[in-house]
């Protein structure tokens, strides 16, 4: 005879969830996206809550004698005990050899609810050791494409309906952000078709748009003589932006353009991350808070490690060392600078008519510039990156302090910036036009 029962899964504690005693059990409480309470128990280890399953999962004897678990994708009891009856009449007639055992299995594993299929993902993912962070972004993008689609189970997964959900997310998304959906359901697919959960993978044809054809916001860099201007006239200024003071902001840009942090890792800067008194001062950023979850260390110079260790004098070793405001705070701080430190260089040239109109018609200092590329917080770390490149460093040396993942993203990103790179190649090849060999005499066209 069946057992039923509903799949207890293993979460992680949402965010901002209130643990607490009832009954002697201990609950999660949380508002979810939708501005829903919710509860859920804790774990034995008390570290996930358990989610049940909406729908019946059962246990039942196969042709073998076997006991065998099923997923139904049904809610209701009885549909789900009229499911599995279906599954033991099957089984009879398997025992007598009257059905395909293989093509059923394929059939039973593609119709269980897709979250069962993606709760299995996940532990496969997990147990591999992979990122919790990519984990969770991974289900996240699948869990949002099926939703949009209507994928409620593995068979339901097709082409058309992955390409109609990027479509409409291309509209105001970047190319880089919808190839990171069609990655992460396409290896699902891949895994689903190799472990013989579907016939095929479905997505096999799918592919990602080009990052490169399709850049939603070219970034500019601040140009090396902005600089002077832009420090000089927000601490002129001496007003507090978001929570910041002017001296405060310049330290922070500084540190974001000599380094290449990104603003959540320059947020997550504690004193005690950064080694000033070293013979080659440098500060350091923890796994957890990197974009690519590895440590990194990043050095820099003598004065700006001066300047540092002054703003953190009084700083205890856990305290943030800069109150940097929110992404979109910070980039209508930084905008708002480069209006001030644009107005004092156009007042600047007002002495000269001539100058102060081509000061006018000039993009120095404009949060956009003539080619529509933007400056914003991160045009900073592209700031890092771009005066490296005009300085003549290797791009190896800039692909490690920019902490790319290829030399392909080094050079697509600034191998123009490299100075003379091209010319002095040319110029290190043989003399094709006039050179010939040495010892061989040529008669003189007059004689």
């Amino acid at each position: 005879m069946a057992t039923f029962f509903k799949r207890q899964t293993r979460k992680p504690i949402p965010s901002g969830a209130v643990l607490k005693t009832i009954r002697g059990r201990r609950v999660a409480d949380w508002t979810d996206a939708k501005g829903k309470t919710r509860r859920a128990p804790l774990a034995e280890d008390g570290g996930a809550i358990v989610v049940e399953s909406e729908t019946w999962s059962a246990l039942y004897f196969d042709e073998n004698g076997q006991r065998r678990q099923v997923g139904t994708g049904i809610a209701d009891k009885d549909g789900a005990k009229q499911y599995v009856a279906e599954l033991e009449r099957k089984a009879k007639l398997r025992k007598v050899g009257l059905h395909d055992k293989r093509a059923e299995e394929l059939a039973d594993e593609a119709r269980r609810p897709l979250q069962e299929h993606l709760d299995d993902f996940r532990a496969k993912m997990e147990s591999e050791g992979l990122d919790a962070r990519h984990v969770a972004d991974t289900i996240r993008y699948i869990e949002k494409i099926a939703k949009a689609a209507g994928f409620v189970t593995a068979v339901d997964i097709t082409a058309d309906g992955v390409h109609s959900y990027t479509a409409g997310l291309s509209k105001n998304r970047s190319a880089r952000t919808v190839g990171a959906n069609i990655t992460a359901i396409r290896a699902f697919t891949r895994w689903l078709a190799d472990g013989h959960k579907l016939p095929h993978d479905p997505l096999r044809a799918v592919k990602k748009p080009s990052a490169q054809a399709d850049r939603r916001r070219e970034r500019r860099m601040l140009l090396p003589d902005e600089w002077p201007w832009l420090r000089s006239t927000v601490l002129a200024e001496n007003e507090e932006r978001d929570g910041m003071t002017a001296p405060e902001r310049v330290l922070a840009y500084a540190t974001a353009i000599q380094t290449g942090l990104r603003l959540n890792e320059l947020r997550s800067l504690t004193r005690r991350r950064l080694f000033l008194d070293n013979g080659q001062p440098f500060i350091t950023c923890a796994a957890r808070s990197t974009k690519n979850s590895k440590d990194c260390r990043q050095y820099i110079k003598r004065d700006l490690a001066g300047q540092l260790r002054d703003h953190i004098a009084t700083k205890a070793p856990g305290a943030a060392v800069f109150a940097v405001p929110p992404k979109e705070d910070a980039a209508g701080m930084l905008r708002a600078d480069l209006a001030i430190a644009r107005a004092a260089w156009l007042d600047a040239g007002k002495a000269d008519p001539q100058e102060h109109l081509r000061r006018e018609q000039s993009d120095f200092l404009l949060p956009v510039n003539h080619e529509g590329e933007h400056f914003d917080f991160h045009a900073l770390r592209h700031t890092c990156g771009a005066w490296l490149a005009l300085a003549g460093a290797h791009p190896n040396v800039v692909k490690e302090i920019m902490r790319h993942s290829t030399i392909t993203l080094t050079m697509d990103a600034y191998g123009h910036l490299f100075p003379g790179s091209e010319a002095a190649a040319i110029e290190r090849l043989p003399d094709m036009v006039s050179g010939q060999p040495e010892g061989l005499k040529v008669a003189d066209a007059a004689g």
